[in-house]
C-alpha cells in the first residue's frame, strides 16, 4: 500500500503566485518567431472561416497544429480583439504592436493556470515518508518547485514563446489521474491533449498498452504472482467511445468539408527535413557531426573533392531538406523504425509485468525519450516531454533522482541556443543556476542516504557543460570564428548534449530491465 500523500496548501499558492510574477518581468523581452506563428493563427481563427482555416497560407507560418488548439486560439481572439484588433487581420504580417505583445504573453500566464492545476494534482499523488513534519523539505513541496519553477517552461513558454505549460497541464492531470487509479478520466484528458498538440504522439505507445493491459483486463495478484484473469470487452468500447468521440469532436468538421488530408499534411510535414534548425540533442545530432568530421577528413586527405560532396545545410539554422556528404542520408521511414524499436522493450515490459501507474509512467517517460532520440525533425524543445514527468519518479526514488539531476541539466542546457540575444544571456544563465541548484540540494536532502546523487563519471560529464558554455557563450563571440563558422556553437552544444540525453536514456531504460530481473523493488 502507497504510503500517504500530502495535499498542497497555502504554500503551493504561494509558489505558483510567485513564478506568475517571475513571468510578467519578461513581458518585454525577446521573442521568438513563434510569437509571430501564434499571432497570425489568431488571426486566421478570428477572420476566416473554418474551411479556410488549414488552406491559408498568406504568411508562411500556416497552420500546423491539431482542430481542438485552432479552437483555441479562436476563444483567444476573442479576447485579443479587445487589446488590438490589428493583430487579428490576417495580412498583419510580423504585426508586433505593444498592445499584441502584452496580450500574447498575458495568455500564456493566464492559461498556465491548468498546468498549475495539473501540477497540484500530481503533488496529491506523492508518497510521503510517515511523520514527515517539514513542509520545505517534503516530497510534495519539491515536486511543486521543480515543475511550477522548471526553467525549460519558464523561458521556453515566457521568453522563446509558446504554449507548452497549458498543454503540459493537461498531461499531468491525466497523469495524475491515472496514479489515482481513475483511469477513464486519465485516457480523456490524453486524448484531448493529442488533438491540441499531436507531438504528444511520442507518448500514445505507453497510454495504449498500459490501459489496455492494465485496464482492460483485470489482474490477480493474491498468489504473488500476476494472471491474465479476464478481459472486458466493456471497458474497452468505454476507452474506444472516448478516443472516437474526441476525435470525432476535433475532425467532424473537417471531415463534412472533405478537408481531412489537408489537415494531415499540414500536421506531418515530412519535407521539413531530419533535423529542427536548432539541432535537439539527439542521435541524429551525433549522426551529423560524425558526417561533418568525415567529410572534412576526406577532403583533408584529398579522397573525394569539396565540390563534389553535398553542401552541409543542417548547420545553416534553416528547416530544410538536406543530403549527408559522406553517410547515408536519413529517411523519414528509418527514424519511425528506429523510434518503434527503441520503444518495444518498454511497452513489452509493461504489457508481461504490469506494475500498476507508475510502471506506466516509467514507460511513458521511456516512449518520450525514444521519440525524442530517433524522431524526425524533432524541436529541441520537445526534451521537456520527459523532464518535468521524470521529476515525479524523482522525488520518491534515489536513482530516478540521479537521472533527473543528469537529464534536466542536460536537457536545459541544450534550450540555451533558443536565447541568443545578449539581453538574455545572463538572465538564462541566472535562471538555470537557481533551479540547478535548488534540484541538487533538495533531491540530496530528500534520498539522505550517504553518498552523492551522482556517480564519479556523471559529475565530471556535468562539469563539462561549463566549460562548452563558457566557450559557447562568452568566448566564441568574441574570436574571429564567429564569422568564419558561425554554426559551432550549435554543434558543440548540440553535440556534447546529446551525449547526456542519451546516457540518461540508457540509465533509465536499465532500470526497468533490472526490475525486469527481480534485482529491484517494484514499482
Amino acid at each position: 500500500m502507497a504510503a500517504p500523500s500530502v495535499d498542497p496548501g497555502s504554500w503551493f499558492l504561494a509558489l505558483a503566485l510567485g513564478v506568475s510574477l517571475l513571468k510578467t518581468l519578461f513581458i518585454n523581452a525577446y521573442h521568438s518567431t513563434d510569437f509571430e506563428v501564434h499571432r497570425n493563427w489568431l488571426a486566421i481563427t478570428h477572420s476566416l472561416p473554418v474551411s479556410r482555416w488549414y488552406h491559408e497560407n498568406t504568411s508562411e507560418w500556416t497552420l500546423d497544429y491539431p482542430p481542438l488548439f485552432a479552437w483555441f486560439e479562436y476563444g483567444l481572439s476573442h479576447f485579443a480583439r479587445h487589446f488590438d484588433d490589428k493583430m487579428l487581420v490576417v495580412e498583419n504580417l510580423n504585426y508586433c504592436s505593444p498592445a499584441t505583445v502584452l496580450f500574447q504573453r498575458l495568455s500564456v500566464i493566464f492559461t498556465d493556470v491548468f498546468f498549475i492545476y495539473g501540477a497540484r494534482e500530481c503533488c496529491k499523488c506523492i508518497r510521503s515518508p510517515k511523520g514527515a513534519s517539514d513542509i520545505l523539505n517534503s516530497p510534495s513541496f519539491v515536486l511543486a518547485v521543480l515543475l511550477l519553477w522548471n526553467f525549460g517552461l519558464v523561458v521556453v513558454d515566457h521568453i522563446h514563446f509558446q504554449y507548452n505549460g497549458f498543454l503540459f497541464g493537461f498531461l499531468l492531470l491525466s497523469i495524475a489521474k491515472h496514479l489515482q487509479s481513475q483511469h477513464l478520466q486519465g485516457a480523456l484528458l490524453f486524448a484531448i491533449l493529442l488533438n491540441l498538440k499531436h507531438i504528444y504522439l511520442y507518448v500514445a505507445p505507453a497510454y495504449g498498452v498500459f490501459l489496455l493491459r492494465s485496464y482492460c483486463f483485470t489482474q490477480d495478484r493474491s498468489d504473488g504472482s500476476i494472471r491474465w484473469r479476464s478481459f472486458s470487452p466493456v471497458r474497452l468500447v468505454a476507452l474506444g467511445c472516448i478516443v472516437v468521440g474526441v476525435c470525432a469532436l476535433s475532425f467532424g468538421p473537417f471531415v463534412a468539408m472533405g478537408q481531412v488530408s489537408q489537415v494531415l499534411s499540414r500536421l506531418f510535414p515530412f519535407k521539413r527535413g531530419l533535423c529542427h534548425a536548432y539541432w535537439a540533442p539527439n542521435a541524429w545530432a551525433l549522426y551529423n557531426v560524425l558526417d561533418k568530421s568525415l567529410a572534412t577528413m576526406a577532403v583533408g586527405l584529398k579522397l573525394v573533392s569539396e565540390t563534389t560532396l553535398p553542401r552541409a545545410s543542417m548547420t545553416g539554422g534553416l528547416v530544410q531538406e538536406f543530403r549527408h556528404s559522406i553517410l547515408p542520408s536519413i529517411s523519414p521511414s528509418v527514424t519511425i523504425l528506429c523510434t518503434l524499436l527503441s520503444m518495444l522493450p518498454a511497452l513489452a515490459s509493461i504489457w508481461l509485468r504490469p506494475r500498476g501507474p507508475r510502471g506506466f509512467l516509467r514507460c511513458l517517460l521511456l516512449c518520450a525519450l525514444a521519440s525524442f532520440t530517433f524522431g524526425w525533425h524533432v524541436h529541441e524543445k520537445a526534451i521537456l516531454l520527459a523532464v518535468l514527468p521524470l521529476s515525479l519518479l524523482a522525488v520518491e526514488n534515489r536513482e530516478d533522482a540521479g537521472i533527473f539531476l543528469v537529464l534536466a541539466t542536460t536537457a536545459h542546457y541544450s534550450l540555451f541556443p533558443l536565447l541568443f540575444t545578449p539581453a538574455e544571456l545572463l538572465i538564462k544563465f541566472a535562471l538555470m543556476l537557481i533551479f540547478t541548484i535548488f534540484s541538487f540540494a533538495a533531491l540530496s536532502r530528500l534520498h539522505s542516504a550517504s553518498g552523492s546523487l551522482l556517480r564519479p563519471s556523471e559529475a565530471f560529464y556535468l562539469s563539462g557543460l561549463v566549460v562548452v558554455a563558457v566557450g559557447c557563450e562568452v568566448i566564441f563571440p568574441l574570436s574571429p570564428w564567429q564569422q568564419k563558422m558561425p554554426f559551432l556553437p550549435l554543434l558543440a552544444t548540440s553535440a556534447y548534449t546529446s551525449l547526456g540525453v542519451g546516457y540518461s536514456f540508457l540509465r533509465l531504460y536499465a532500470t526497468i530491465l533490472r526490475r525486469d530481473g527481480g534485482k529491484s523493488k517494484r514499482s
